[in-house]
Parts: C-alpha cells; structure tokens; sequence
C-alpha cells in the first residue's frame, strides 16, 4: 500500500505542475494578445490632419493622447510603453505649435513618424 499511496501522491503533483505550466503558457499567450491588441490600436490613432481648424485639431489630439497614455498602463512591455508615452508627448506638442507654419507641421510630422517607427519596432 505505500507504494501504491507514493505512486498516486506523485501522479498528483506532476498532474497539477503540468496544469500550472498550461496556466502559465495560457498567461504569456493572452499576454501576446492584449499586447498586439493594444499596439495594432495604438498605430490607428497615429493620424491626424494638421489642416483641420485648430479647435477640432486640439480637441483630437487631446483624446489621441488621453487613449495612448491608457493604453501605455495597459501592456507591461517597458518598450512598448515608452513609445506610446513617446507618441503621447507629441500629441500634446501639437497642441502647443503654430501649425499655421508648413515647416513647424513638417517638423511635427517628422518627431512623430520616428516616433511611430519606434512603436512599430518595439511592437515587433
């Protein structure tokens, strides 16, 4: 009976270590998701149209930049975050420019592409 009662003890512990391994892989796997969620999400605010009037320009970019800092709280990847703070940062620039000067926008447009290209990169 003691063998029997070791062997049944043994059976128990390598069935809950190969549950905890399944858990542990499910967790990276649903980690991956929300990661690539929240990168595929973030790459669709990037745009905004420098030509719209400024009201409509500022209150855009105020909700770019709002969404972009929640997404940065939802992924645990520090490169990731930091790009999406990075892209943050520029929306808020944007609401502090002369965007009626092309080379001020072309200048804005250029920080935020390197910035965007930094996400991509990070997201990869």
């Amino acid at each position: 009976m003691g063998i029997r009662r070791v062997c049944a003890v043994l059976a128990s512990l390598l069935v809950v270590a190969g549950c905890a391994e399944v858990g542990s892989a499910m967790d990276d796997a649903n980690a991956v998701a929300d990661q690539a969620s929240v990168c595929a999400e973030a790459l669709g605010l990037a745009d905004l149209n420098p030509l719209i009037d400024k009201e409509r320009l500022q209150a855009r970019a105020e909700d770019k930049e709002r969404r972009l800092r929640e997404l940065a709280g939802d992924v645990a990847d520090e490169d990731i975050k930091a790009s999406l703070l990075g892209l943050a940062d520029s929306y808020v620039q944007v609401q502090k420019e002369r965007l009626d000067d092309a080379g001020v926008v072309a200048r804005w447009v250029q920080r935020n592409t390197e910035r965007l290209d930094a996400l991509r990169v990070a997201c990869t």
